[in-house]
C-alpha cells in the first residue's frame, strides 16, 4: 500500500539498500575520525630534532589551568561580542534604509542607492575596514563596525526588499486605501511581514557577521582571535598553537549557536503573538483586522505629529 499521496513507501530492497548505505556512510565516517585523530596524536619532529608529544597531550593543554589565560579569552571574547553588536545593530539600519531607498518610486533615488548597493556589496570586508582606518584615522573599533555594519546592511537590505517584493500587492493597496501614506504602510504592514519571512536569512547574515569580526585582527582590533592565536600563542610559544585553535573554535561555535537559537525564540515568539496564542498554535490571522489595527497605529501617530 502506498504510505503518501506524494510517493510509494520503500519496499525490501529499498529498505535493505537504505540500511546497507546508512552503515557504509557511518563507517567511512568513523575511518575520517580515526584517520583524523591518529595524525593529530601522533608524535612530531620540530626544527632541530626536537620530538614533541603529539596534539591531544596534556602538556599542550596546562596553559588552561590558569585562571589567567581565561581572563584574557574573556576579554577577547568581550571585544568580539561588542563590535559584533554594534556592527548588527547598525547593519539592521542601514538594510532598513537602504531597502526603503531601493523600493522607491523615483528614478533618481533608486538608482544611485541600487549603485551604492553594488559597490558595498563589491568591496571586500577586510579592505572596507582599511580604508575607513586609513582614510578616517578612526581607529580599530570604528573601522570594524562601520565596514561590518556597511557591507551587511547592504545584504540585509537587498533581503528586506525581496520579502517586500514577495509580499501581496493587495495588502499594500489595502493600507494605501484607509489613507495610509505609503512609508506608513511598508513600516506598519509590510515591513514585520519581510523581516518575519527573510529572518532566516538574516540571522544568517548575523552569523557571518559575528564571524567576520575576527578581520579585525588585521587592523588592531582587539577581538577573540588576536587574544588567543596571536598575543596567548606569542607569549606561551608555538607549542600551544593547535590547543588555542580548539578552544578559539569552540568559542566561536557557541556564540554562533546560540545567536541561532536566540533568533529561533525570537521567530516563535512573533508568530505567537501575530497569531493571537501560543507558538504552535494554527490560529488563522485576520487581514482585515491586522490593517485595521495597523490603520489606527497610523492615525495615532498622525495625530500625535500635529
Amino acid at each position: 500500500m502506498s504510505g503518501s499521496v506524494l510517493f510509494d513507501a520503500p519496499g525490501p530492497k529499498a529498505r535493505r539498500l537504505s540500511i546497507i548505505l546508512s552503515i557504509v556512510v557511518g563507517l567511512l565516517l568513523l575511518g575520517g575520525l580515526y584517520f583524523l585523530y591518529s595524525i593529530l596524536a601522533a608524535p612530531r619532529t620540530a626544527a632541530g630534532g626536537l620530538t614533541l608529544p603529539g596534539m591531544f597531550d596534556p602538556s599542550r593543554w596546562n596553559i588552561f589551568i590558569d585562571p589567567q589565560v581565561w581572563t584574557f579569552i574573556g576579554s577577547g571574547v568581550m571585544g568580539t561580542l561588542r563590535a559584533a553588536g554594534a556592527a548588527a545593530v547598525l547593519a539592521l539600519v542601514i538594510g532598513v534604509v537602504f531597502s526603503l531607498l531601493r523600493t522607491a518610486k523615483t528614478s533618481w533615488i533608486r538608482i544611485p542607492t541600487t549603485v551604492a548597493l553594488e559597490f558595498i556589496r563589491g568591496m571586500p570586508v577586510l579592505l572596507m575596514m582599511l580604508f575607513i582606518l586609513l582614510a578616517f584615522s578612526s581607529g580599530s573599533y570604528l573601522a570594524v563596525v562601520l565596514a561590518l555594519g556597511l557591507y551587511n546592511g547592504a545584504i540585509i537590505g537587498e533581503a528586506l526588499r525581496a520579502g517586500l517584493a514577495s509580499l501581496p500587492r493587495g495588502q499594500r493597496e489595502a493600507g494605501l486605501s484607509l489613507g495610509m501614506r505609503e512609508l506608513q504602510s511598508k513600516m506598519l504592514i509590510e515591513f514585520p511581514q519581510a523581516f518575519r519571512q527573510m529572518l532566516p536569512i538574516i540571522v544568517a547574515q548575523l552569523v557571518v557577521l559575528l564571524k567576520d569580526t575576527s578581520l579585525g585582527f588585521i587592523v588592531g582590533y582587539f577581538e577573540l582571535l588576536r587574544s588567543t592565536m596571536n598575543n596567548l600563542a606569542s607569549f606561551y610559544g608555538s607549542r600551544y598553537l593547535f590547543s588555542l585553535f580548539a578552544v578559539t573554535f569552540v568559542i566561536y561555535l557557541l556564540m554562533n549557536l546560540s545567536l541561532s537559537w536566540v533568533a529561533r525564540w525570537l521567530s516563535r515568539r512573533t508568530d505567537s503573538a501575530r497569531r493571537g496564542g501560543v507558538a504552535g498554535t494554527d490560529v488563522p490571522v485576520d487581514p482585515g483586522l491586522a490593517i485595521a489595527q495597523a490603520s489606527a497605529a497610523a492615525r495615532q501617530q498622525g495625530e500625535g505629529g500635529v
